[in-house]
């Protein structure tokens, strides 16, 4: 993905990292005119967005991100003319299933009414609990997808949301009687990698079903790298430059420019541009507490997962783990470095919806559980189990698979540290404040760099907001603009 134009020495601004963060720095600062050159380390962009044939020819994997409610709910997003640039969307009856042993399964619909029909004694709960929001999504996303500030047009909704998602998703769970709406509320919450009795872990839980309700679960179509080539189509059309193969080692492997803007973790950004910061400001950096890992398994099929619960066969997304007190239990041991041998594990069965996936009558299968940070146990076992607990005989169904532990995601991608895809543990006062308490987050003191990953608000997600504040704040620091 080289450009000719990448020969220049000199550029307005120089973005290290092609992920989706990487690549909505690089649009806001080339749509203020400035030039803009994008360095990529890989020979391929996407950070964690790319798609590959990792087990059998034909079969195309997503190596990381894999559902993308955040991306159609990102306020920036919105704003780009992506479908223009071959952006598509496949979406699946509902957003979510979560199977329980008995069979059955809670699903989450898009239209809030169904959902909680579909959860018996706990309907009036569940309704209760999100049409607050539901009814004001829009207002909800633009407000929480930002730095947290004083200042916000929502103060009482913010208020309401602040009041619930700052609880323990345990806590929130007493809401409900029946295991369907505990589990499915679980199941979210978990995207925290928190023990779901802790503080905020809620909080995740709470947006998660609310995207869900908002524009439901969607999958690019022909992979997470679908993203990727339209952000950067466009960025190319208005005159930005992507160079590949170029590793940032120090800052001497960046062209002269006015700003640096890096798609990197704290403990990167301290290896790289060390130097050229304060050291209190360093050891910070390097002090940033990295979360839970994962392992995860891409799978070639031969025929759709056999779900004993029908339900699971109508969404992208099956949240597999059982009830929310196994949930709980296997996300706090992970937390504390410790291993079950029943983890919660996120499946994704793109195929089942998009059919560029897989050859005719054949699936992929994407599924990860959190393990302990840097653990380097295989999982696999675990993994395949609690599928083949909801999915009898789904393990006749597997042709290939291809295993990543946490020492080859982050060989394959260095934000990823000790298999951490979430930029850095989700503690309540760093998931705050991220990567630290400074009142401009993506600024550094040296006024030429700032750090635009998703460890800096608002976190993880592919919704590219973590590189728009950041632009944001190079546009006011580096070049005056207001």
């Amino acid at each position: 993905m080289s450009d000719a134009r990448a020969t220049a020495t000199s550029y307005d601004a120089v973005v290290v990292g092609s992920g989706p963060n990487g690549l909505a720095a690089a649009i806001v600062l080339a749509r203020a005119g400035r030039s803009v050159l994008v360095l990529e380390e890989k020979e391929t962009i996407g950070g964690g967005a790319r798609t590959q044939e990792v087990t059998i020819p034909g079969f195309h994997h997503d190596i990381c991100s894999a559902i993308h409610p955040m991306a159609l709910v990102s306020p920036f997003f919105r704003d780009l003319p992506l479908a223009d640039y071959g952006l598509s969307w496949a979406y699946s009856p509902a957003a979510i299933a979560h199977p329980l042993d008995d069979g059955s399964a809670a699903t989450l619909e898009l239209d809030l009414d169904a959902t909680a029909a579909r959860l018996g004694d706990d309907a009036a709960a569940y309704r209760s609990l999100l049409r607050p929001f539901a009814k004001r999504a829009g207002a909800m996303f633009d407000s929480i997808l930002r730095p947290i500030s004083p200042f916000t047009r929502h103060p009482l909704l913010l208020a309401h949301f602040g009041l619930l998602g700052l609880q323990p998703a345990t806590r929130l769970a007493n809401r409900f009687r029946t295991n369907h709406a505990r589990a499915l509320l679980a199941g979210c919450s978990a995207h925290s990698f928190l023990p779901l009795d802790r503080v905020g872990s809620a909080s995740f839980g709470l947006v998660l079903m609310l995207a869900g309700h908002a524009i439901g679960w969607p999958a690019a179509k022909g992979g997470s790298i679908a993203i990727i080539n339209a952000l950067a189509a466009y960025l190319r059309s208005l005159g930005g430059t992507i160079r590949t193969g170029h590793p940032v080692r120090s800052l001497r492997d960046v062209p002269d420019s006015r700003a640096v803007i890096f798609d990197v973790t704290p403990r990167q950004l301290a290896a790289i541009a060390g130097d050229a910061l304060p050291a209190r400001y360093v050891r910070r950096l390097q002090h940033f507490r990295y979360g839970p890992g994962v392992f995860k398994i891409d799978f070639a099929l031969d025929g759709p997962i056999p779900w004993k619960a029908a339900e699971c066969s109508r969404s992208a997304t099956v949240h597999v783990g059982g009830t929310l007190e196994e949930i709980a239990a296997h996300e706090r041991s992970v937390f504390h470095g410790r291993m079950t041998d029943k983890p919660f594990v996120l499946v994704a069965q793109q195929s089942m919806f998009d059919d560029t996936r897989a050859p005719r009558g054949q699936h992929t299968g994407w599924a990860y559980c959190h393990v302990p940070q840097g653990s380097t146990d295989d999982a696999s076992e675990a993994i395949v189990g609690q599928i083949e607990r909801f999915a009898p005989g789904f393990r006749d169904r597997i042709l290939a698979r291809r295993t990543i532990n946490t020492a080859q995601y982050e060989a394959y991608n260095a934000n990823f540290v000790g298999g951490d895809i979430a930029g850095g543990a989700n503690v309540m006062l760093q998931f705050l404040t991220r990567p630290f308490p400074r009142v401009d987050p993506y600024a550094t003191p040296n006024r030429r760099l700032y750090i635009a990953s998703s460890s800096t608000p608002p976190g993880g997600g592919v919704h590219g907001m973590c590189g728009y504040w950041a632009a944001r704040s190079a546009l006011r620091h580096a070049f005056g603009r207001h």
